[in-house]
């Protein structure tokens, strides 16, 4: 068994605050703040390198019309690791902080991304009234499989969650429309697992199996923002996993308060 990969503490308690409880939660982001290296930086990349090296098919898909967008996305992300400390950067190869290098294959541009940074990285693309996934490298899935959401709109890849009805759906694909340039958009979910891993898929309509030990506290940091050329929106995800004994007394309380 492979050693879990955890974080100290959240970098937001999402339960803790009504604007980022209650749908959609949204709040401001920095124009570079998307992209984070958290104390779990090391542990997390050595996974993703593992899952890319031995999984691949099942972390990574790129759409022939999100190819554009994710080879503007790749140059975007270089650019903005050339200006953060730890990070090595130059046309064709990546240090990153924990000391590997990383070669920069413009033929992948997502695979290249999930081996540059902890977030993962999916692509969303106005295809009528819809937006549609159109790329993703998605190395930890919390309950959903790439392969199955891959060409679908939002409403097709929320499809089994029952609180994500159509006029939910508007307001994301609204939201979606109006992300600016520049501004980027973080939201955080929650969800109590008993099982640590990173890469847990599930195929849709499959049960979640419920957390009989309450072990751990899964959230995502996930942002929103929109690429200047392609005018893709990006959605990335940050996953921490954070023991629930490390959270004070009032903030198991505000959990079960909260139906978690």
């Amino acid at each position: 068994m492979r050693a879990p990969v955890l974080q100290d503490r959240l970098p937001h308690v999402p339960w803790m605050d009504p604007r980022t409880w209650r749908l959609p939660g949204m709040l401001p982001c920095g124009a570079e703040d998307w992209i984070r290296a958290d104390e779990a930086f090391a542990g997390q990349m050595a996974e993703r390198d593992w899952l890319i090296a031995t999984r691949q098919p099942l972390v990574h898909a790129l759409l022939p019309e999100g190819r554009a967008a994710a080879e503007e996305l790749l140059e975007t992300v270089l650019e903005i690791l050339s200006r953060r400390p730890g990070y090595g950067v130059d046309p064709a190869r990546v240090t990153r902080p924990d000391g590997v290098e990383v070669r920069v294959d413009r033929a992948y541009p997502l695979v290249t991304l999930g081996r540059l940074v902890q977030e993962d990285l999916c692509l969303m693309q106005r295809q009528g009234a819809e937006s549609v996934l159109t790329g993703a490298i998605l190395c930890f899935p919390a309950s959903w499989t790439l392969a199955q959401k891959i060409g679908k709109p939002m409403t097709g890849i929320h499809r089994p969650v029952h609180h994500y009805d159509e006029e939910i759906a508007r307001r994301v694909q609204r939201l979606f429309d109006m992300v600016r340039l520049g501004q980027p958009l973080e939201r955080y979910n929650a969800l109590v697992y008993d099982d640590p891993t990173l890469f847990q898929p599930r195929l849709e309509f499959d049960r979640r199996p419920y957390a009989v030990e309450r072990l751990y506290l899964r959230s995502e940091r996930q942002c929103i923002l929109r690429l200047p050329v392609t005018e893709a929106v990006v959605f990335s995800i940050h996953t921490h996993i954070v023991p629930l004994a490390r959270f004070t007394e009032a903030e198991r309380a505000a959990m079960a308060e909260a139906g978690l």
